[in-house]
């Protein structure tokens, strides 16, 4: 079969002649092109001014989903059941709060008075910490959270009534103490707990969390006593007692150190990548070495950067932590570019002049360099249909970046390659721009020959002189492509990946865990490991709202709310339930009332209500004694993963005969799990059909195009399966990465697939070996740059940079592997079946 009937270079041949018209007039006026985007770039970069206000790492918008079902539910539960100022409930809040939250633990029992006298010494100082705000001084006691004109208090230490002796004579009983008034939950106040075989009384526990509610309206003051919480807490651990602390505003500030830690990264990373670069592009010879270009391309990135960051502060795009990856990989893309524009200018006529050589140099480079652009900026473009706040503007910043890259690559590394084409013209030294001879002078020194003489070229062709990697991709790598026995080996490679990879994926977890938010070395991380030690057992408290009014005198209402809530205790995760109707009935059966009428009940809930006032928070009654809405809560216990409790409370209330809701805070970050795979499915598999359009259109082979799809296929699976084995979670931060892998997995793929379609060879294992000679070394030449673009990352502190170098050493490594072994051999045996 011909494929010469389905060439589709109507689009590609016209785009080849005008980027060599392009080229030409560049090499003809270059210091237009090499100082527009210099003035472009810098007048761009005034939007940095507005980097600051533009801050946008609010955990919450930027990390769930924007239209999730958990914040449609808080919206409900704020309205129908706002707070109450004088009754606070840790229980009943619809947010996490504010509040500071204290662990200490012991190797041993900590129930012992030596240390619950440490405890309450603590307690006391953080109780009585002096915060100075303005002109004048407060304490805990001026901002705390409030029941009945008392602060809020700990469970525990009320139990013991603020006397560690006491705790000898108080028969405590684990997971709840009972009082005659009220059940008091106890696992929430100790942990690691050893209770009796036979009874519920505590033998010992290992540690003590206290809770310092603050009340929500004065937030300068609450952030203030938050801060000077943190301070004094920070070296207060001792050899028998251990603390650890959080606070609410905790997670948030922790996350907003971390574009700090990698700023010198960032420096370190452009000093490797210009020295490798300059390393790279060097050749003995001293006219014809590249040095100057190499640096301008790492120039021409950060001028990509700046225009690209500094166009969306001035435009008011919100910037996100993630954004601040964006150079890393911009880095890589635009060393890609220069290192295949480089390439193809070696290839020209050393004797012709430089708008001619310019002219050839982009007629062969620029429709490769076009496509990787498109399909990297497309990708990320389509990536901004994420529902995760941090995704959106990752791939804002990120495709706007790309297309500066690509403009200023064009103009202004074109630019600086015509003025070292014309030195290059004109024989001069790439140092001191004096005219060296070509040859040796007789007699002169080896200094002299090693520095100071240069301008040679293969006379026989007219071209430069190939360098010793080309030398070993012509010479030995590219003839494998002809043996059999070398494609059997790349075909059980590939299938050894494929298996791996498959392997990976079926491993592959979901979602955010919300600690991997905070650096390393943050005071976080060692509260989160003591609440996994010690309090895991024991989940939320999650609230069920019934959304209609219920008569909870009539029996058949009655029956059927009792069986949605024996479906709920169904459920192997619920530990216990919490309802006002509950102790209502219990209170209506030991006071001997008839609640069995509308009247009646009423009429004894009000007494009720008296008695146990923070009941009247879970009601929502009407002028005329209606219950319009109410709620309840069930405990939960945590051995199921934290999205199925979700999932299974959603079923199951739709599933009850009533209009019910099931809410906790933390469920504004489960709903993750419902959005994060279905999300990265469908903006990969948009993405990839959008890759192939690209391609059939200026890849003049479809069958070639269909190589390109399969590679970025191929690539993304392998991606996936492999970072599922490193440990790496599906999550907002993975996802944002293999977005951006889609479009980087195009590259090397698509720069042989153009090179094998474009070669005037006959033989497909010719045209396999050719396009692997000329470009394998600038494609190996754009990966090592990127990884070690990306490999300083590895040393980062925080999470979402390391997630970054995984994940791009995965993508530019098996991207290598592809376009270097499995898509050339691919290509030849593609190529026995279909005449090219």
């Amino acid at each position: 079969v011909s494929m010469s009937r389905c060439q589709t270079d109507c689009v590609e041949k016209p785009l080849r002649m005008c980027f060599e018209m392009m080229g030409s007039f560049i090499g003809s006026h270059p210091w237009w092109f090499l100082f527009a985007p210099l003035i472009v770039s810098s007048a761009l970069g005034s939007g940095f001014y507005f980097l600051q206000d533009g801050m946008s790492n609010d955990i919450e918008e930027q990390f769930t989903p924007a239209d999730g079902p958990a914040k449609m539910e808080r919206k409900y539960v704020e309205e129908t059941f706002p707070r109450n100022c004088s009754m606070f409930s840790s229980l009943r809040l619809s947010t996490a709060g504010s509040y500071g939250t204290v662990i200490a633990t012991s190797d041993g029992n900590i129930l012992t008075t030596e240390l619950l006298h440490n405890i309450l010494d603590l307690d006391l100082r953080i109780r009585s910490m002096q915060v100075e705000f303005g002109n004048h001084s407060f304490e805990y006691g001026d901002i705390c959270a409030k029941v009945m004109d008392s602060c809020a208090s700990s469970d525990f230490l009320d139990i013991i009534e603020y006397n560690a002796s006491n705790v000898e004579s108080v028969n405590l009983t684990f997971p709840w103490y009972h009082t005659d008034r009220k059940s008091i939950p106890l696992y929430l106040s100790l942990g690691s707990v050893e209770v009796h075989t036979e009874t519920s009384f505590i033998e010992s526990a290992k540690a003590v969390q206290l809770h310092y509610y603050l009340e929500g309206s004065n937030h300068a003051k609450n952030n203030l006593w938050l801060e000077s919480f943190i301070s004094l807490l920070s070296n207060e651990s001792s050899s028998s007692l251990q603390v650890s602390f959080s606070t609410s505003k905790s997670m948030q500030w922790e996350f907003e150190r971390s574009p700090a830690s990698v700023i010198n990264l960032f420096s370190i990373t452009y000093t490797v990548v210009v020295t490798f670069s300059i390393l790279t592009c060097c050749r003995s010879d001293n006219v014809r070495t590249k040095v100057w270009v190499a640096f301008c391309g790492v120039l021409c990135t950060g001028l990509a950067i700046l225009s690209g960051f500094g166009v969306m502060l001035l435009l008011g795009q919100p910037f996100v932590m993630t954004a601040a990856s964006c150079p890393f990989m911009i880095l890589g893309i635009g060393l890609d570019d220069m290192f295949i524009m480089i390439s193809c200018w070696q290839r020209s006529r050393v004797l012709d002049t430089v708008p001619d050589r310019m002219g050839a140099t982009y007629r062969d480079a620029s429709v490769s360099v076009t496509i990787t652009t498109i399909t990297d900026a497309l990708s990320l473009f389509l990536g901004c249909s994420s529902p995760f706040g941090s995704v959106r503007s990752f791939c804002l910043y990120a495709g706007i970046c790309v297309c500066f890259c690509y403009l200023y690559s064009i103009t202004f590394l074109g630019a600086c390659m015509a003025l070292n084409g014309r030195r290059e013209a004109e024989n001069r030294h790439w140092f001191t721009c004096a005219t060296v001879p070509e040859d040796f002078p007789s007699g002169s020194s080896k200094a002299f020959r090693a520095c100071c003489v240069g301008g040679g070229y293969n006379r026989t062709t007219e071209k430069e002189e190939t360098e010793p990697i080309d030398y070993f991709l012509q010479h030995f790598l590219s003839p494998c492509l002809s043996h059999k026995g070398y494609k059997v080996f790349v075909f059980l490679c590939y299938s050894g990946y494929l298996v791996l990879s498959i392997y990976g994926i079926h491993l592959l977890k979901e979602g955010l865990d919300i600690k991997n938010l905070a650096l390393d070395d943050s005071y976080l991380i060692r509260y989160y490991n003591h609440q996994e030690q010690h309090f895991s057992k024991y989940g939320y408290n999650v609230m069920v709202a019934v959304k209609q009014p219920i008569s909870y005198w009539d029996d058949d209402d009655q029956r059927d709310l009792n069986s949605c809530i024996s479906a709920f205790k169904n459920l192997n995760f619920v530990n216990s339930t919490l309802a006002w109707f509950t102790s209502f009935k219990h209170y209506a059966g030991t006071s001997n009332l008839n609640i069995s009428s509308k009247e009646t009940f009423f009429s004894h809930l009000a007494n009720f209500l008296e008695l146990n006032p923070m009941f009247k928070l879970d009601l929502n009654l009407t002028s005329g004694k209606a219950i319009q809405a109410s709620r309840f809560f069930l405990q939960t216990l945590t051995h199921s993963p934290l999205n199925e409790i979700m999932t299974e409370f959603r079923r199951t209330a739709e599933d009850c005969p009533f209009k019910l809701l099931v809410y906790h805070p933390a469920f504004i970050y489960f709903d993750q799990y419902m959005f994060i795979s279905n999300s990265t499915i469908q903006t990969v598999l948009i993405a990839v059909s959008a890759m192939l359009l690209v391609s059939i259109i200026l890849i003049p082979n479809p069958l070639c195009s269909i190589c390109v799809a399969f590679a970025i296929c191929s690539v993304v699976v392998g991606v996936v399966g492999f970072m599922s084995l490193w440990g790496v979670s599906l999550d907002t931060i993975s996802m944002i990465n293999l977005i951006m892998s889609i479009g980087f997995s195009v590259d090397f793929s698509a720069h042989i697939s153009y090179a094998f379609v474009s070669s005037p060879k006959g033989d497909v294992d010719q045209k396999a070996a050719e396009a692997l000679s000329h470009l394998g070394y600038p494609i190996m030449q754009g990966a090592l740059s990127t990884i070690l673009g990306v490999v300083v990352l590895s040393m980062s502190g925080s999470y979402i940079f390391r997630t970054f170098f995984k994940i791009m050493f995965l993508v530019i490594s098996f991207g290598l592997l592809h376009g270097l072994v499995f898509i050339p051999v691919f290509l030849t045996l593609v190529g026995a079946f279909i005449k090219f």
